[in-house]
């Protein structure tokens, strides 16, 4: 589990609260106001207490919403404290608009041509019946499920009737995506279960793509992953990789003994490991969050279920989609 789960919003309260004691307290209701806090009730007096003040003016408050009022009191009147807790949360969102999500890619990977560089406008010229790509703007809140849906009726009239049977199709061409891979169909089912009315859990996403092949490349490519097993794009553009790890992500096939010439086994690669943990630290850099899920977690169905009910549930709730418990 991240550490982002020990940063609560009552912990990041108090910290904005203990930031802004360097206020004044006959200018403090001026500065609330000015972070945009709830109205000051009768009671509420900041002579009394500036930090019991503000924490109440805090109240209701979600964590991204206090994520952006604590970016906006470190600006203007810093705080090592506040400064580390944010940190903590690795959160910060992606800078930019999202313009290309392609994914729930099932079979050869997708050639991609730019008729429009200076526009970022791409065009798939082959394959593309086997990846999906989402061409809508994206809102604050993210990509919901219902959006995704809303774009599959588009391209699917013959659902625009039938709700549940829209919803039914487009998981099922989701599903599809993952092929017979376990573990990775383990955790979008038990994360469909948690409701519609959340961000999409979309599959199989391009997130960086070279378009030459390693043939082409002589086996060296530019890029250590393309192709991520699952993104969450949520409030105030946080972005969340999840990757399940299986055997693959850190050891490399090789042959037993040459008198055994067909069996292998599976030998520690540090270098493939270093590769996959340097990709990391540069999707977190770019405000990315980063989970990794390890196979070996989700070998028991029942067990592997409810770690990741309880994973997915502080996640959204982190980045108030659900209300905490």
């Amino acid at each position: 589990m991240s550490s982002t789960s020990a940063v609560t919003p009552a912990a990041l309260r108090h910290a904005i609260a203990g930031a802004l004691h360097v206020v004044k307290a006959y200018e403090l209701a001026a500065v609330c106001e000015h972070l945009g806090l709830e109205p000051q009730k009768p009671d509420e007096d900041p002579f009394k207490s500036k930090i019991i003040y503000v924490r109440a003016r805090l109240q209701g408050k979600t964590l991204p919403e206090l994520v952006d009022i604590a970016r906006l009191v470190i600006s203007e009147y810093g705080d090592d404290d506040l400064q580390a807790l944010v940190g903590m949360l690795g959160a910060r969102g992606v800078d930019g608009e999202m313009k290309n999500l392609i994914f729930a890619a099932d079979g050869p990977k997708p050639q991609i041509v730019l008729p429009d560089s200076i526009s970022n406008t791409i065009r798939i010229v082959k394959n593309e019946q086997y990846c999906l790509v989402y061409d809508q703007a994206l809102e604050d809140r993210g990509l919901s499920w219902a959006d995704l849906v809303t774009w599959w009726v588009r391209r699917h009239p013959e659902h625009a009737g039938d709700p549940t049977r829209a919803r039914i199709s487009l998981r099922e061409r989701l599903r599809r995506s993952l092929g017979d891979n376990g573990a990775e169909l383990l955790v979008f089912d038990t994360y469909v279960k948690l409701g519609f009315d959340l961000p999409a859990l979309i599959p199989q996403v391009y997130l960086h793509y070279d378009p030459y092949s390693l043939t082409e490349l002589n086996g060296v490519g530019h890029l250590t992953r393309q192709r991520m097993d699952f993104l969450l794009l949520m409030n105030h553009h946080a972005r969340a990789v999840i990757e399940v790890d299986g055997i693959k992500h850190y050891s490399r096939e090789s042959a037993r003994t040459a008198i055994q010439e067909t069996a292998t086994t599976r030998q520690a690669d540090p270098a493939r490991y270093a590769a996959m943990v340097a990709e990391d630290r540069q999707l977190t850099l770019q405000g990315y969050e980063v989970y990794r899920i390890g196979g070996h977690e989700l070998r028991d169905h029942a067990a592997g279920e409810s770690m990741l009910t309880e994973f997915f549930t502080r996640l959204l709730t982190c980045h108030g989609h659900l209300q905490p418990q």
